[in-house]
Order: C-alpha cells, then structure tokens, then sequence
C-alpha cells in the first residue's frame, strides 16, 4: 500500500491478551494488565521491519504499553486519544449475560451503533471524535506512523474509513496476528481501504 500524496500511513496493532479477554469481561478503560500467556505469546513476536523504523504511539493502559515494549516498540509515545472506549459501568461484566439481563433495553442501545452508551461510558462516535482530533494531528507531522491500542479504537477507524454504522456485526474478520494499516489523508481522515501486515516471529530477520 503506497500512501497517496498528501496522505501518511497508519499501522494500528492490538494488544495481547489478559486473563479478562479470556473470559470475554469487558475491560474498557479498566487499567488490566497483561495475562501471563499474553506476555509469553508476545515475547515471540516483533513488529515487521516496514514498521519498526516508524513512529510509534501507543494506549495509556497497560495492557497496550506492556505490548509495546514486548514488541520492541518499549520507546513508544503515550497518546491519550488510543485509550479504549469507556463502558461506564458495565465494566467488569461479560457481554452475554449482560445482553440476557437487559433484554430489549440492550438490544434497543446496541441498535443504535455509532450512537450506543453504556451507562457512565462513552459512545463510539465520542471515541471517534477524539480520534480524528489525534489523527489530525498525526496527519499534519507528515509521517507514517504505527500504534498499539485496544480492539474498540481499530473497529472505530474501521468504522470511520468504511462507513460502517457499527450495528450488527463487523463486516471485516480482523486477524489480531497482524498490525492494520490505513491511509490518513491531510485532514486526518482514514481512507477505505486498509492492509494487514502480519506480525513476524522473533528471530525472523527476513522482515516478513
């Protein structure tokens, strides 16, 4: 994916896993580390050599900064805006038995895609908007850039760039193996198309 002119390119990677992705409990900005199996998967893996001389950004929460030192990446730049959406109060619990309980109530919020809030959270077109504002920003550096973040920041980029509303499920089947790259153009918006670039094995010196 060659950057069209005026355009940079963003690779946004997502953290390992935590004992709460484990057992699907919502983590939002729940500051969760690590989980032992999430830091031995990460100690195998590097950024690709394409991204590894880039400017790298990553999520205030620990979970994102422990990934960003495993791969290689421990100087990267803290940046606010790739924290994970907010779930207010629905923090901790797991989504399944949640939509049981609430019932109607649930599904009448979740229909509402960019729109849905949990109670005391953030929506996903508040979590874009303060995206766009880094990206933005980002854009006016003129550098290519990567990230590591959460699985809620990619699926509002990818929300942003394709024009997906966010209700029912994703259309793209993300492989969480690879760093997502986009296209930001001059005013920080992503461009449709995006690029998976796998992850490589430490000790792979091919870059692949």
């Amino acid at each position: 994916m060659s950057a069209q002119p005026g355009a940079i390119r963003l690779a946004l990677i997502r953290h390992g896993p935590t004992d709460w992705n484990a057992v699907k409990r919502i983590q939002g900005h729940s500051d969760i580390p690590l989980s032992e199996a999430g830091i031995a998967h990460l100690r195998t893996l590097r950024v690709p050599a394409e991204l590894a001389a880039r400017d790298c950004y990553v999520s205030p929460l620990r979970r994102a900064r422990q990934s960003a030192a495993l791969l290689g990446r421990g100087e990267a730049r803290v940046a606010p805006a790739l924290r994970e959406m907010s779930w207010g109060e629905w923090e901790g619990q797991i989504l399944k038995p949640l939509r049981r309980r609430l019932g109607d109530e649930m599904r009448a919020n979740e229909a509402r895609g960019l729109d849905f809030r949990p109670p005391g959270g953030e929506s996903p077109r508040e979590v874009q908007a303060r995206l766009l504002d880094w990206l933005a920003a980002l854009a006016g550096r003129g550098n290519d850039a990567c990230a590591v973040t959460h699985k809620g920041i990619i699926r509002c980029l990818y929300s942003l760039a394709s024009g997906w509303q966010m209700v029912g499920d994703c259309p793209l089947d993300f492989d969480w193996s690879c760093a997502w790259q986009w296209q930001i153009d001059a005013s920080g918006q992503p461009l449709a198309q995006q690029q998976a670039i796998p992850l490589r094995r430490h000790g792979d010196s091919t870059g692949r």
